[in-house]
């Protein structure tokens, strides 16, 4: 639709809203006046009610979400309230004459009652929601500026945590250590200088000698044993003599006469004799074959 379109629709809506609104307020002043409204407040009267419902639209317009369902109700419970009292006009012939100054809304008390306190609680019941929709209109924000703002949050706090993420160095890294050195003086060129002055000697500078750095030397460490190179001496060998098979037997029979079979190994023979693992296996032998014979 064109502009012009949409000019002339609102146009339309605000002349059957405006004659609606007059119809409902000829109602409305007549309800006020019945239950003790002077001419003053009778006048005001409608503009209470259905004023109300035309500033529930407006702000069901504006908000969104949950403020936007109050809105609704509240338009929707004051449109119910101004249908009830333009209903009760319509069906009591005394409200139509302009010179009653009070009267009944209804035969039934309990009627009568209920429309009393309907109509009487619509102007409190106007200034505590038309407040609260006034402020709600005022304190909305609207989607395209949410939006906005929520991408510039996520930009910004996107920029923080990536400059966070850049780790600096822990330990800055030292400057580069250099010798010291002698500031020699510059020379003088002596065409420079007029024939009248004499040049001075530059002062002799003797250098510092430096003592040459010896290079250490550094024993290489071998982790394999060193094998010992030549004969050994007389003094490393044992002097323990070299004993015979017999010999040998001999002792293991002694040393092994208490023994239990269980005990009887080529290990503990070794380790009792001090002799060669291959010597043990053999007294052993010796010593188990013995052993079954003398069984048998």
């Amino acid at each position: 639709m064109n502009r012009v379109g949409k000019t002339l629709l609102v146009l339309a809506l605000v002349a059957v809203v405006g004659m609606a609104f007059r119809v409902s307020w000829n109602a409305l002043r007549d309800i006020a006046n019945a239950v003790g409204a002077d001419a003053t407040a009778g006048t005001l009267y409608p503009f209470v009610v259905d004023g109300l419902m035309a500033l529930a639209l407006v702000a069901a317009l504006v908000l969104a979400g949950d403020d936007r369902k109050f809105a609704l109700r509240v338009l929707g419970t004051y449109t119910g309230a101004s249908l009830v009292l333009n209903y009760v006009h319509g069906l009591v012939p005394t409200l139509h004459s302009r010179t009653v100054d009070w009267g009944r809304l209804a035969d039934w008390d309990p009627a009568n009652w209920a429309l009393v306190l309907l109509a009487t609680s619509l102007p409190v019941g106007s200034i505590y929601f038309g407040s609260d929709l006034v402020a709600k209109v005022l304190h909305h924000r609207p989607t395209s500026v949410e939006q906005s703002t929520t991408g510039a949050n996520t930009e910004e706090s996107t920029e923080t945590t990536m400059k966070r993420s850049t780790a600096d160095l822990p330990v800055s890294t030292p400057a580069p250590m250099l010798p010291n050195a002698v500031v020699l003086p510059r020379p003088v060129p002596v065409g420079f200088l007029k024939s009248t002055h004499t040049v001075k000697p530059l002062p002799s500078i003797t250098p510092t000698p430096v003592a040459p750095i010896e290079p250490r030397a550094v024993a290489a460490e071998s982790a394999r044993p060193r094998r010992a190179t030549g004969r050994v001496p007389a003094v490393a060998k044992s002097t323990r003599p070299k004993r015979t098979p017999e010999q040998l037997l001999t002792e293991a029979r002694a040393v092994t006469a208490d023994w239990p079979d269980a005990k009887l190994t080529g290990e503990g023979i070794r380790l009792a004799l001090h002799t060669s693992p291959k010597n043990a296996r053999a007294l052993r032998e010796a010593l188990r074959a013995e052993r079954a014979k003398a069984v048998a």
